[in-house]
């Protein structure tokens, strides 16, 4: 730790000297508030949302170039995404609040995205490219009101980017860089990621296309390998708009999403020639009719998938769902603002595998058996008193044709005080959320429970937050979350296994604190911890206390540099012992990391040059169990915009 605060402090004493040798024509900008609607729907000031929410927007995108979108997120306050660190191909847990990945839910634009032939019903960030991304909002807690199953923990908000307003726009990108372990010092390009873009408006007409490719080779996926296990991956996104009056847009898109990716044997920890290969392909539309005080917003999207896995026991997954929201936003003189919709959901899923004594693949799961439909009425009622007090309450009505009807609701009021020097809020929360059970834990001809019911979960959230103007922010949430009907896979003897919901009830609480300082228009640092406590039951792979921080130099309008940390307190995992033949708990130790990120704009800022060194101490340390675990490594590249 001290090792890393006194090289911290070097490099931005070496950063500040530089600064200063600088010609600084940095022109003022405005500082303009924060906007969010992930917590209502509606935009309205993040200072006086009552919710907890982070916001990654385009500006701090542009400065985290080369990094995955699940990179990306594992650096915000409350989230662990298990598998970043590791292989490029390593499937990757969400862990938030003592929850799993089918407690987190992923929105596209607004429109919740899963897989339904998932054990965990849960949305792969490895389908994304980040290239993509216009800007992220995170909320926490339980949101099933606003979003349906899924949304417990919390709702990883991804918009994705709008034409420009001009006739044509341009934008490719390629990044090079290293990709090994601790172990090894030689530094081979084995990380090549390229993005070309091109959008556009004219007249009433607008259009956007992207195509993006990764290929990353380099490190086994097992600590002890040494056959290097390569992931690559593919990404194609078009979308076209038409403004048909000024009251009446809509936008029709398609995208491709695949990758595919080396694998090794996980029971034995040892090489593997394993691969799986998923496709994704999404079709969608989507409206927005405005009239006074009110607007009506339509979406619709179909998403099929396909998981190809080879292996010495290979199994195919193809999941089709369809979605469509439709709600009703309409603000009452800017006092009340209510949001009244209709989810409908259909998804169906069907597997192959290989049966005992046979050496073909065979069905598994029918889509005609394995399917369910989902059809949720809910409303939601903002209130912004000109006083300070602000409350955010809503109701759902979840219909599912396996397990029945389940209500859902949330109350949040928050109160803030303008004081001379900005504000103070204060915010208490009570919500619930429901996950439905997966396709697979339901009908898998083995495994499944057609009787299972829903989990359930209820948060409490209390938090405080101050603002300085113009300056900083700094907020503290305490959080309760109890969950009940786990979802378990439960040994019922003679060898005999199926998934169950648990009697028991599990508690998760802790507290998230961050802190945001402006020292100058130059200057800032950010810092978030989260101190995390969860049952034995649960605590798998989460830490207790995880902190990230960041330091931000624009030394001039041309060059910028940071400096980013993050500490990750020791974690329990599991592995099955191949010996014994059980599941054995290990404790993995404590780490740090330090990063630093560099980018100089040449050419009138259209072109972007910048470079990363992450892990720049080379900690030996394992995220995962048996797993490798990435060194200290390089990337470069350049951006071009015209």
């Amino acid at each position: 730790m001290n090792k890393n605060t006194c090289v911290l402090s070097v490099c931005c004493t070496l950063i500040s000297v530089f600064g200063f040798t600088q010609q600084d024509n940095e022109t003022n900008t405005q500082q303009l508030d924060e906007v969010v609607v992930t917590s209502s729907r509606f935009e309205i000031k993040k200072e006086d949302s009552g919710k907890v929410i982070t916001k990654i927007t385009q500006e701090a995108l542009k400065k985290l170039q080369g990094k995955s979108i699940a990179e990306i997120i594992n650096s915000t306050v409350g989230i662990e995404i298990n598998g970043t660190k590791s292989n490029a191909g390593q499937n990757l847990s969400y862990f938030v609040r003592g929850g799993r990945n089918r407690q987190v839910l992923v929105l596209i634009d607004g429109i919740a995205v899963s897989d339904a032939s998932q054990i965990a019903n849960n949305y792969d960030l490895r389908l994304l490219n980040a290239d993509q991304v216009e800007s992220i909002e995170i909320l926490k807690g339980a949101s099933s009101t606003l979003y349906g199953s899924g949304a417990a923990t919390a709702v990883i908000n991804i918009k994705l980017k709008d034409a420009s307003e001009k006739v044509i726009t341009a934008n490719f990108k390629s990044v090079l860089g290293s990709n090994q372990s601790q172990s090894d010092n030689n530094y081979h390009i084995e990380n090549f990621q390229n993005s070309v873009s091109i959008n556009g408006t004219v007249s009433k007409f607008n259009y956007l296309a992207s195509f993006g490719n990764q290929f990353t080779n380099g490190l086994s996926a097992v600590k002890n390998g040494p056959e290097k296990d390569a992931f690559n991956a593919i990404n194609g996104y078009l979308k076209l708009g038409y403004k048909i009056s000024n009251a009446y847009n809509v936008n029709v898109y398609g995208s491709f999403d695949k990758y595919k990716a080396d694998f090794d044997d996980g029971f034995m920890f040892q090489d593997a020639d394993n691969m799986i290969k998923t496709n994704q392909h999404r079709i969608g539309i989507s409206s927005n009719y405005k009239y006074k005080n009110g607007s009506i917003i339509v979406n619709a999207v179909t998403n099929n998938i396909e998981r190809d896995v080879t292996s010495n026991y290979p199994n195919i997954y193809k999941a089709k769902s369809y979605l469509m929201d439709v709600y009703n936003k309409y603000n009452f003189n800017d006092v009340f603002y209510t949001v009244l919709g209709v989810n409908y959901q259909d998804n169906r899923m069907e597997s192959f595998e290989v049966p005992f004594g046979s050496t073909s693949l065979e069905q598994s799961i029918s889509p005609n058996d394995a399917t369910f439909t989902v059809l949720d009425p809910y409303v939601n009622v903002v209130y912004t008193s000109n006083f300070g007090l602000n409350i955010n309450s809503g109701l759902r009505f979840n219909n599912h044709n396996e397990y029945g009807s389940h209500f859902v609701y949330s109350i949040n009021p928050s109160f803030k005080k303008d004081v001379t020097f900005g504000y103070i809020k204060g915010l208490v929360s009570y919500s619930t959320a429901y996950i439905t059970p997966s396709l697979y834990q339901l009908f898998e001809p083995t495994y499944g429970n057609k009787d299972l019911k829903p989990e359930e979960n209820r948060t409490i959230e209390l938090g405080a937050e101050l603002g300085i103007a113009n300056e900083a922010t700094m907020s503290v949430v305490y959080f309760n979350r109890k969950e009940t009907n786990f979802i378990d896979f439960v040994d019922l003897g003679n060898w005999t296994f199926q998934y169950n919901n648990v009697e028991n009830t599990f508690i998760a609480s802790g507290i998230e604190l961050t802190a945001d300082y402006k020292f100058s228009k130059k200057v800032n640092i950010a810092a978030n911890a989260t101190y995390t406590k969860v049952e034995d039951d649960l605590n798998l792979r989460i830490p207790k206390i995880k902190v990230n921080t960041k330091f931000n130099y624009q030394v001039n309008k041309h060059f910028f540099v940071s400096a980013s940390y993050q500490f990750n307190d020791k974690r329990n995992d599991a592995f099955y012992n191949n010996v014994t033949f059980t599941n054995e708990e290990v404790s993995l130790n404590s780490y740090h990391l330090l990063d630093v990120y560099m980018s100089h704009k040449l050419i009138n800022n259209k072109v972007t040059l910048f470079a990363n060194v992450t892990n720049i101490f080379n900690a030996d340390y394992e995220e995962l169990y048996g797993y490798t675990t990435k060194g200290r490594n390089v990337t470069f590249g350049f951006n071009l915009s015209f």
